[in-house]
């Protein structure tokens, strides 16, 4: 058996526990030393610029044609998506603007982000909330598409036009400035801790946001729409009122590019034994634009706003941040929610094709991605999640489909733009929609969350509902703090489990899940399953003392008057005293424990008013086990330093524990009068506690753990810990835990030692076997001699005797001197120990040195 405090002793340890494992670093001759090194300048070098990462090792021969293929249709997609984003941000935006921005911000990503399929793009959702500055209603109602080409000549819309311009300018560069701060300073590691369920609840929520935004699209009707809380549901009660006047020759394309879309999910194409998606999509746009040049189709296409744009071309210039008070605020909120929706898109398709993203780099990227789009007067970027869903299913393969795809995007809109302007809007809301189903499919795991983890299932659901109410920034709000407060009471919840042994064996498992584990008669066994800390010290104290059957009751005035009293008794004796104080006042004593045990009240024992305590010790084994004992008002279990009643063992047990020994008198052991004493079937001299799942305990946790120790110490019962991790150890260091009670005695390196250790210790000599009825029969004084010549003797067969790390057990005499030269011995040279274990199948004896209780 091996305890904390010779496991120590014995093997030195390479770092100060006090320091919790910290290097200790000598202040002598420290210099500063500045040295290059190629390998760390290289790997620098590829973390600013994870471009170099694909480049160097770029499979041309199997990816190419890939990368080309999905660059050809997400740049043919991007051309008619640029020209309609200002349908639902009301804010017309020069073409070459706008492709200018989405070129540049493209090929920011390319060379700064780490996603190998993420496409970059302005998203609509994200640009309405930059519409709700734009406090002038005579603008938003020039900008209705109702109106006329008769605006461009007012000079008051034109004023008020360049304002929003540069209001929109000055919010995207003070979005992009804030991402790159948050890079800079390495905050991108809060996503760490959003669980996937919350990001594929969110990303679902945003599908459901993008496909109520197409509907303006799908039935041809203009209606503002309703931004705050529960604007979705506005939106779509306004839709199906509007239905009446829906565009019928809209909703019979959507629906004929719908059903082309999903005929192109049977159609499988496979290069290089990898399966391709078929590019329907790219079909698709090229066969509209031909028929729509060729055929006028009745339905509403973009050439309704290049009408209305009143600029062609807008010259870069850099933001005004005059009015920096006004959208600090707007341009946080788009900070962190376009930075959330670019890493939770990117976390996904990340995960399916083995790869990782950094988190802080991405800051980065989007930061610098939304720079670039400020000089052009554009909105904020983020993931375009329709381009990036085109992207990879198109087998995409790295960034360089990006790039082919943002080149052939503005040769193709700088030279045939005017033949992609007259695409219907509704085949483009099809194309939307229908690469929103994949994130929609993640409704079919919420039944399978339910059954596998409840807290995961309670998570999706807070975070689709918010969302899905509250908007992209509020409920992404709303959600990464539920999700926090989640986690934290899933982490500070106390679980403790009672533990019983495997008979034959040294494996130890919990008692109402293996029927086989018997509990150890006198032992109590127990495992904490998580660490202790404010959060939750307070149900592990209630646990034990519920499965201990007992209660905690403050003590009284006189019982915290002896634990603090620190001066003799000549002090005592003196009510006031009045002196001059020349030096600071001492710190005030450390008080071991401010309440006791008693015995919980029963209504169906039966009173009674005995001071007396009855014991029955019955023979086993060459050992006496207790089997019954009645608990009055003068009670003292057996166990290590039991508290005695009188004054010659108050000082035994002083001079054994002087921080309890010496704290109260008799009523710290006795029970309260109103307590009724209690029947105990098998009194309980040990309890252990495994620590081996404990990763931290705070300083009120040891606090309340120490209080607990010498509480349970005050009743004779005493407290073991084992396998305490070193952290732990040295947390308990740190925390000023040990006193002369509560020493590294008690903490053993495995929970067997420790259960070896408390037999060891709880062994009754043969020739003692008084009788109940005996002790009934024989004077009070008598009996409380024999107890007290009972309990020495006991203690002169759990002394041992330390010389040169071996341990010597010594046989049980009825000598009182030899008790006495035991006693004196220090507490550091006791050990405790046991023979050799034996192989659980070749010790025919295991079952006459061990007797467990009867559970029902």
């Amino acid at each position: 058996m091996q305890t904390e405090e010779h496991f120590q002793a014995r093997f030195e340890r390479k770092l100060s526990s006090t320091l919790g494992g910290a290097l200790q670093i000598s202040r002598e001759n420290r210099q500063l030393h500045c040295s290059f090194s190629w390998r760390r300048f290289r790997k620098i070098t590829l973390k600013m610029f994870p471009v170099l990462n694909w480049l160097f090792s770029y499979r041309f021969r199997e990816w190419i044609l890939r990368d080309l293929h999905a660059g050809l249709s997400v740049g043919l997609f991007q051309i008619p998506q640029g020209l309609l984003g200002v349908w639902l941000t009301r804010l017309p935006l020069p073409n070459i603007n706008v492709f200018l921005s989405a070129f540049c911000c493209s090929l920011a990503y390319v060379v700064f982000g780490t996603s190998h399929h993420i496409s970059i793009g302005s998203f609509s959702i994200l640009n309405v909330v930059v519409t709700n500055t734009l406090k002038n209603p005579n603008f938003t109602q020039s900008l209705s598409f109702n109106g006329s080409l008769n605006y461009l000549s007012d000079t008051t819309f034109m004023k008020d036009y360049m304002e929003a311009l540069t209001l929109t300018a000055s919010i995207t560069f003070l979005t992009g400035i804030i991402q790159l701060l948050l890079g800079c300073f390495c905050l991108g590691f809060a996503t760490a801790y959003v669980p996937k369920t919350l990001i594929d609840a969110y990303l679902t929520a945003a599908a459901l946001h993008v496909i109520v935004s197409q509907f303006a699209f799908i039935f041809d009707i203009t209606l503002d729409f309703h931004k705050g809380p529960l604007g979705i549901f506005y939106n779509l009660f306004h839709y199906f009122l509007a239905l009446p006047k829906a565009n019928a020759t809209s909703i019979l394309l959507f629906l004929l590019s719908m059903a082309a879309l999903r005929v192109s999910k049977f159609i499988k194409i496979t290069y290089k034994r990898c399966p391709i998606a078929f590019p329907m999509e790219l079909l698709l746009i090229i066969t509209v634009t031909i028929l729509s040049n060729c055929i006028h189709l009745h339905a509403e296409s973009s050439s309704a706003v290049v009408s209305m744009i009143p600029q062609r071309f807008l010259p870069p210039t850099l933001p005004d941040l005059s009015n920096l008070s006004k959208i600090i605020q707007h341009a946080f909120s788009l900070a962190v929610v376009s930075y959330f929706l670019l890493v939770f898109v990117g976390e996904r398709y990340a995960s399916l094709h083995n790869y990782n993203i950094a988190s802080n780099q991405e800051l980065i990227a989007a930061g610098l991605c939304n720079i670039f789009s400020s000089f052009f007067k554009s909105f904020v970027v983020s993931c375009a999640i329709s381009g990036t869903v085109i992207q990879e299913k198109t087998g995409g393969r790295t960034q360089l489909a990006a790039a082919i795809g943002a080149s052939m995007m503005l040769v193709i809109a700088l030279k045939l733009g005017h033949f992609f302007q007259v695409i219907p809007n509704d085949i483009l809301a099809a194309i939307v929609v229908f690469n929103m189903f994949p994130f929609l499919e993640k409704f079919l795991d919420v039944p399978i969350l339910w059954r596998q983890d409840k807290y995961h299932f309670v998570i999706w659901l807070v975070t689709f509902a918010a969302v899905l109410c509250f908007g992209l920034d509020v409920g992404l709000a709303i959600a990464v703090g539920f999700t926090f407060f989640i986690i934290t009471i899933r982490s500070h919840r106390m679980k403790m489990v009672a533990l019983g042994q495997i008979p034959n064996t040294n494996i130890y498992r919990s008692l109402s899940v293996y029927r086989a584990a018997r509990e150890i008669e006198g032992i109590r066994i127990f495992q904490c399953c998580s660490s202790i800390s404010f959060a939750n010290m307070n149900h592990f104290k209630t646990y034990l003392l519920h499965k201990m059957d007992m209660k905690a009751v403050p003590l009284d005035e006189s019982e915290m008057r002896a634990l603090t009293s620190l001066s003799d008794t000549a002090v005592e004796r003196k009510d006031l005293k009045c002196s001059c104080v020349c030096h600071p006042t001492p710190p005030p004593p450390r008080i071991p424990y401010t309440e006791k045990l008693v015995k919980q009240r029963h209504t169906d024992t039966e009173s009674s008013s005995s001071s007396v305590n009855l014991v029955h010790w019955s023979k086993y084994d060459g050992r006496l086990s207790s089997q019954m004992c009645l608990v009055g008002a003068d009670d003292a279990s057996p166990g290590f330093n039991a508290g005695l009643t009188t004054e010659k063992k108050e000082d035994e047990g002083r001079r054994a524990c002087p921080s309890s020994g010496s704290a109260v008198d008799n009523s710290s052991v006795q029970l309260d009068q109103e307590e009724q004493p209690v029947l105990l079937s098998c009194p309980v001299h040990t309890i252990i506690v495994d620590f081996s799942m404990v990763q931290f305990v705070d300083l009120l946790g040891s606090e309340l753990l120490r209080q607990i120790i010498h509480m349970f110490h005050n009743v004779g019962i005493t407290v073991l810990l084992a396998a305490c991790h070193s952290s732990v150890m040295a947390d308990f260091e740190k925390n000023d835990f040990f006193d002369s009670c509560v020493t590294k005695e008690r903490f053993f390196l495995t929970l067997h030692d420790a259960v070896l250790a408390a037999l060891d210790k709880n062994e009754k000599p043969d020739e003692l076997e008084p009788t109940a009825k005996e002790f009934a029969e024989e004077p009070v004084a008598e009996q409380q001699k024999e107890r007290s010549l009972l309990l020495k003797k006991s203690k002169s067969v759990f002394s041992a005797k330390n010389s040169d790390n071996k341990l010597l057990h010594e046989e049980p005499t009825a000598d009182a001197s030899s008790s006495a030269q035991n006693k004196a011995e220090p507490s550091s040279l006791r050990r405790y120990d046991s023979p050799p274990l034996q192989s659980d199948f070749q010790d025919p004896g295991w079952g006459k040195r061990w007797k467990y209780t009867n559970r029902p």
